[in-house]
């Protein structure tokens, strides 16, 4: 039993990370108690002791709001769609009430997870097992990227709880041999809106329609679309929303700021800002993949720890980029959409929004990966004169009107001649990585955060960058311009 609270406060270390959520559903019951000023303790929530020691274990010394609201309720036997700020503790608000289900009638493929991204999916896992490693609670990440024979053989084992990305799912159901979800007691969807939006919406109907109906439903989400209200209607019964913010809102504790800049200046903004605010820990967030890459090499080149993280990366590639951020070997993290929903890297000090997102609700996700479980953070928009309405439309969804960020326009511009340089460099690294590409693998593949891009600099060696480019570091790009 011991074991267990282990897991469990594990478990809640997820809560922490996941994000909440906020939104509008219609055909639901009442919003969840209001009885938050009484409840202190996991216990007094209705969790079991070995659960509430896992949890203190875990430094969860009491629940967050969406917590207190979510999980009496999940506990007494109902669906809940779970709308709360993001970083609120919404992994914990529905692990919690799964795994002491799961401790009351133990059972194999007991729960199933949906997760729009595959770096979700691992962290959700990564909780899980946290929570459930004492009690033998076993789990299975199925995402693509990987190999599928490997995770058949994961799912012939038939594990309490499969944490999944949709497509590679129905994959499986459809293609593997022996494996079925007939006796699923749970299903969750986590970020629920996100899952639709990318297009899954097919995907999810095929599951529906292959897993029980007689089954507990939860929806967790920081914002909600009317997609997700029309899957409510289908997935759910008498669904409770537990919404602890009537509104889209970010959490109190984030310092949020714009800057107004020319389009063609934001690399030398950008560099300034890492400048200035060197010794923090950052997630810059770009709109293509391609992008995210080419501001990787560029700060590389400026002798700045950066790593991409992005779609056209494999599996592999982006785990390692993930794990040398959140081990602090990277301060800079270069990402797109993929690391805006859901992850938790405590250290994260800052976001900057070097593209503003398209769809304003993924500005409150983006900025929610800073500022989480009641620390301190800030975020920085970059706004140019093409991004004035994307702007606003994000002012009139949180109800705020945004500082500017502090900047000294001649500092910015001493530094143009410098990361005119190592926009080059990196336009010619980037060039290089395309024929690779293109060309047959004649050796076993890159390091997984572009820290090959070492080609170029034999090409240029000799031309006209070749005596600042000299000075190199093993493994990665030249400090061009760096000191």
């Amino acid at each position: 039993m011991a074991d267990v609270s282990e897991a469990n406060s594990k478990l809640n270390t997820d809560v922490e990370e996941r994000e909440g959520s906020s939104g509008e559903d219609e055909n639901t019951n009442d919003n969840c108690g209001e009885n938050e000023e009484a409840v202190k303790t996991f216990q007094d929530l209705g969790v079991t002791d070995v659960l509430c020691e896992a949890c203190d274990l875990l430094g969860w010394k009491s629940p967050t709001k969406i917590q207190i609201e979510a999980i009496p309720v999940a506990l007494q036997g109902k669906d809940v769609i779970g709308l709360a700020e993001t970083g609120s503790g919404k992994t914990g608000a529905f692990a919690l009430p799964i795994l002491q289900s799961l401790l009351a009638s133990p059972q194999r493929l007991h729960t199933l997870v949906l997760t729009p991204t595959r770096e979700l999916a691992f962290q959700i896992s990564e909780q899980f097992e946290a929570l459930g490693s004492s009690i033998g609670v076993k789990c299975a990440v199925i995402v693509g990227g990987i190999d599928m024979m490997s995770q058949s053989l994961v799912l012939a084992k038939k594990p309490h709880i499969v944490i999944a990305t949709p497509g590679r799912l129905m994959d499986h159901l459809e293609n593997t041999k022996g494996f079925n979800l007939r006796a699923l007691k749970f299903l969750v969807m986590d970020e629920a809106d996100r899952i639709l939006n990318m297009d899954f919406e097919t995907e999810v109907d095929k599951i529906l329609k292959v897993i029980p109906r007689d089954r507990r439903t939860f929806l967790f989400s920081a914002t909600m679309t009317k997609k997700v209200q029309k899957l409510q209607r289908a997935a759910l019964k008498d669904p409770v929303k537990c919404a602890v913010s009537t509104k889209y809102s970010t959490v109190d504790k984030l310092q949020q700021y714009y800057i107004f800049i020319p389009a063609k200046y934001k690399d030398c903004y950008l560099v300034s800002i890492l400048n200035e605010l060197a010794g923090n820990s950052f997630i810059i967030f770009c709109s293509t993949c391609n992008c995210a890459q080419r501001v990787a090499l560029l700060l590389r080149n400026l002798g700045i720890t950066a790593i991409p993280l992005h779609g056209q990366m494999s599996q592999n590639k982006r785990l390692g980029s993930l794990n040398k951020f959140k081990a602090k070997s990277r301060s800079v993290l270069l990402a797109t959409d993929v690391a805006s929903r859901g992850l938790d890297i405590p250290h994260v000090d800052c976001v900057i929004n070097y593209d503003i997102p398209t769809h304003s609700k993924d500005y409150i996700h983006r900025v929610g990966r800073t500022a989480r479980a009641g620390r301190s953070g800030k975020s920085i928009t970059f706004v140019t004169q093409y991004d004035v309405e994307l702007f606003q439309r994000i002012e009139s969804l949180i109800g705020k009107k945004l500082p500017a960020f502090p900047t000294h326009e001649e500092e910015v511009m001493m530094l143009a001649e410098r990361v005119s340089e190592a926009q080059r460099f990196a336009r010619l690294e980037m060039k290089e990585q395309g024929e690779k590409r293109k060309r047959p693998k004649d050796r076993t593949g890159d390091e997984d955060d572009t820290e090959q891009a070492s080609g170029v600099r034999k090409k240029v060696k000799g031309g006209s960058g070749a005596g600042r480019g000299g000075g190199k570091r093993r493994g990665g790009p030249a400090r061009r311009g760096g000191r």
